[in-house]
């Protein structure tokens, strides 16, 4: 529960400690837009639950986006540090992005007239170059009134972080952000005690007692010693300028690759991230918008370049979530029209949303009252931003995501090592196991030897109902059915709903005719060609 959370937090922090949260301007914590009453709730439950500070950004950079959200977060008594989202281009791009963007966009702001306490340049995925960085902060200086508070925020995950944070510095950022071990750097920030070392000697000095922070970052390491890392988040990725992915969303998405048995392609999804990015009109890769480039990318691998359209990407190319810095390629926006039966539209998200009778406090409240829920305001919020997943952990049905390390058990040691003959290519050789030592042909070496893990999942055998098979195009769960056995369907019509990489995709007919068996249900996981159903 966020909000027993955040409650938790302000009680161990205690009453003078600044929180902050994220709010992502209209689309507040989801990677949907929403309307005015729920950017407007959303600022009045942080607060209430103890947050002090909100950093408001868009990932588009459109400042109409930003307006209602700020004036929400003041008005709701909070600290509100406004954000200019950074980000480098692919190799090969240009176009928006450069020093001159940001400084533009910053200018929107202060001329739109959004209250603000304090500036953030935030990079997300950590590829902004130190030049640019350097560049940006010391225009936005000049250009702010005196005393303006500016916060710089980036990642380690392209190995420039410690670089960029002493660029912002030199420029005349007041504030950086920094991690703790063992999840510091990587998909992170820099470590505290690695900035520290890099600023010995220099001008700056981050007025901390260091025995301290080691002390403390050994106590969070026994503290996250259960936890599963995966490996991609500690580590730099030299392949981060070509798809410029937030930490959050890397390891989100690596990981529901591992749990797909897919992750054998995800270096071909790093290579269609550029291509995605350029032609999406280079919104900065921060959620939602890195959410919609990554689901692009995983579909052109998965399908073909282009073949289907990720909806919330085709949302974005058309301007549903606002305007993106650059026009989109017009080759993807007709696609997108004519795969989401979308026109392009240049009306405001909120204007919109406010319009739409399925979004809101009101229609939030009737979904509670269908389910008997507390139609408390923290469920109207949770229901309206999360849907169908909020109503599920409202029900105690939610998926905990956290991953823990397995343990093994003590193995009862053999007596004696067991002994082999092991033949390859019509070689033999003497092999013996004693513990984590292998000995072959006498040469001994250190071995790790356990259960399998991360194979891809095999179809389990369907059933043999007859008729045209109905076949996953890809790993998901699914989610709900669409049709039922008996029904009559033509080629096109939907069967079922699979869940994969936080996208809907629908399982559709390939031929027209009567449904004769399902074989899944609703929360069952499938793989990449697994017969569902068949139509006779």
């Amino acid at each position: 529960d966020a909000f027993a959370m955040t409650d938790a937090f302000r009680q161990t922090a205690g009453p003078d400690a600044d929180l902050q949260t994220l709010s992502r301007g209209v689309n507040v914590v989801g990677l949907e837009s929403q309307p005015s009453d729920i950017v407007k709730l959303h600022a009045d439950l942080f607060k209430k639950h103890g947050i002090s500070t909100i950093r408001n950004f868009d990932a588009l950079n459109d400042v109409d986006n930003l307006i209602y959200s700020g004036q929400c977060i003041v008005d709701a008594g909070l600290h509100h540090q406004v954000c200019v989202t950074l980000m480098e281009l692919p190799p090969g791009c240009s176009g928006a992005h450069d020093a001159a963007f940001y400084i533009d966009t910053l200018r929107q702001i202060l001329d739109a007239g959004i209250p603000y306490d304090s500036v953030c340049f935030k990079d997300a995925s950590g590829t902004a170059v130190p030049s640019k960085v350097y560049e940006t902060i010391s225009e936005a200086r000049q250009m702010l009134p005196e005393g303006t508070f500016i916060h710089f925020h980036t990642h380690e995950t392209a190995g420039i972080g410690v670089s960029a944070n002493l660029a912002a510095m030199d420029a005349g950022a007041d504030a950086i952000d920094l991690s703790m071990a063992p999840c510091s750097g990587g998909t992170c920030q820099p470590d505290i005690i690695v900035m520290w070392h890099a600023l010995r000697g220099s001008d700056y000095d981050l007025d901390i007692d260091i025995d301290k922070v080691r002390d403390a970052e050994e106590v969070f390491k026994e503290c996250m010693a259960d936890y599963f890392l995966p490996p991609e988040a500690v580590a730099v990725e030299p392949m981060i300028p070509w798809s410029p992915m937030p930490g959050g969303a890397l390891t989100a998405n690596t990981q529901m690759l591992r749990d797909n048995g897919i992750m054998d392609k995800y270096p071909d999804m790093i290579k269609a991230m550029g291509e995605v990015v350029e032609k999406g009109g280079f919104g900065t890769s921060v959620t939602p918008v890195s959410q919609f480039y990554f689901q692009q990318a995983f579909n052109n691998v998965m399908f073909g370049p282009w073949e289907r359209i990720a909806e919330s990407y085709g949302q974005m190319v058309l301007g549903y979530f606002g305007k993106t810095p650059v026009p989109p390629d017009a080759e993807v926006v007709k696609i997108a029209t004519e795969q989401l039966g979308l026109e392009p539209t240049t009306q405001k998200p909120l204007e919109r949303n406010d319009a739409d009778p399925t979004k809101g406090a009101e229609a939030a409240r009737q979904q509670l009252r269908e389910a008997d829920l507390e139609e408390s305001d923290e469920n109207i919020f949770i229901v309206a931003t999360c849907k169908d997943k909020g109503l599920a952990f409202l029900r105690g049905e939610a998926e905990i995501g956290v991953r823990k390390v397995e343990k093994k058990e003590a193995e009862v040691p053999a007596d004696g090592p067991a002994h082999y003959t092991v033949t390859v290519n019509g070689k033999s050789y003497a092999l013996a196991i004693d513990g984590d030592t292998a000995t072959v042909d006498g040469r001994a070496f250190q071995v790790s030897l356990g259960p399998a893990s991360g194979e891809a999942k095999t179809a389990p055998a369907p059933k043999d109902g007859g008729g045209t098979p109905v076949q996953a195009q890809m790993p998901g769960k699914v989610i709900r059915l669409l049709a039922q056995v008996g029904d009559h369907v033509e080629a096109g019509d939907g069967i079922l709903v699979l869940e994969a990489m936080k996208m809907e995709m629908p399982v559709t007919a390939p031929a027209g005719g009567t449904i004769t068996d399902i074989s899944v249900g609703a929360g069952e996981q499938v793989v990449n060609g697994q017969v569902l159903a068949h139509i006779s």
